[in-house]
C-alpha cells in the first residue's frame, strides 16, 4: 500500500468548499502533491470521528492513514452532488466498521489467551467524564454524536454518508439524547440547555 505523508490539520478552521474542489481537479490531473491540502484541511476530524468509534489512539491514527490513502486511490468515483467531506467521511464510515470487525475478533481470540492461560483480571483505571460517556455509547452511536453535534451534518447528510435512511436516524438520535440526559442525571449533574442538540 502507497504511504502518503499525513500533515497537522486545520483544527477549527474553515474549508474553503472552493479550495477543497481546486485541489481534487489538481489531484486528478495528476498533481498528486495537492492532495495534501485535502489532508491538511480534514486529518484532525477525521482522527476524532475515527477515535470516537474505535475508542484508540493507535487505532485511529492507523486508520486515518488507511482512509486517506483510500481517499486517494478512489478520488475518481467523488461525485459532486454530495460535499467532498459527506464523500469523505462514508469512507471514514465503512473503513472503522471493517476495522471494529477485525478488532472484536481479535480481541475474542486474546480474551480466550488471557483467561486460558494467565488468568488476566482487567485492571481499572481511572476515566474522565467524556470517556465513560462514550464508554456507555455503542461505535454507532458514537459515530452518530460526532457527525451530527460535532461536524453538524444534517440527517439527510448523515443517510448518505451511513447509508440509513434520515428518518431512521432521527429516531436514532431522539433515543441517543434522551440516553444522555438520562446518564447526565444519574450522575447528579443535571443537563443544561443545548448540551445535547435537539433533532431539529
Amino acid at each position: 500500500m502507497e504511504v502518503i505523508p499525513l500533515e497537522q490539520g486545520n483544527p477549527g478552521g474553515q474549508v474553503n468548499p472552493n479550495r477543497i474542489e481546486e485541489a481534487i481537479h489538481r489531484v486528478r490531473a495528476g498533481e498528486r502533491q495537492a492532495f495534501t491540502t485535502l489532508i491538511t484541511a480534514y486529518e484532525r476530524q477525521i482522527y476524532t470521528y475515527c477515535y470516537c468509534i474505535l475508542r484508540s489512539r493507535e487505532e485511529a491514527e492507523d486508520a486515518v492513514q488507511d482512509i486517506f490513502v483510500k481517499v486517494y486511490q478512489q478520488l475518481e468515483r467523488y461525485e459532486k452532488r454530495v460535499s467532498f467531506s459527506a464523500w469523505l467521511y462514508k469512507v471514514a464510515y465503512h473503513h472503522c466498521l471493517d476495522q471494529l470487525r477485525r478488532l472484536k475478533r481479535r480481541n475474542r481470540l486474546l480474551s480466550l489467551y488471557k483467561l486460558q492461560l494467565v488468568g488476566h483480571r482487567p485492571e481499572l483505571t481511572e476515566e474522565s467524564p467524556v470517556d465513560r460517556m462514550f464508554g456507555d455509547l455503542t461505535s454507532e452511536e458514537r459515530g452518530l454524536l460526532i457527525l451530527r453535534v460535532v461536524e453538524q451534518y444534517s440527517f439527510e447528510e448523515i443517510a448518505l454518508i451511513t447509508g440509513s435512511s434520515s428518518a431512521a436516524l432521527r429516531k436514532k438520535y431522539e433515543r441517543l439524547r434522551k440516553k444522555l440526559i438520562q446518564q447526565k442525571a444519574n450522575e447528579g449533574g443535571g443537563c443544561t440547555h443545548g448540551e445535547v442538540a435537539e433533532s431539529n
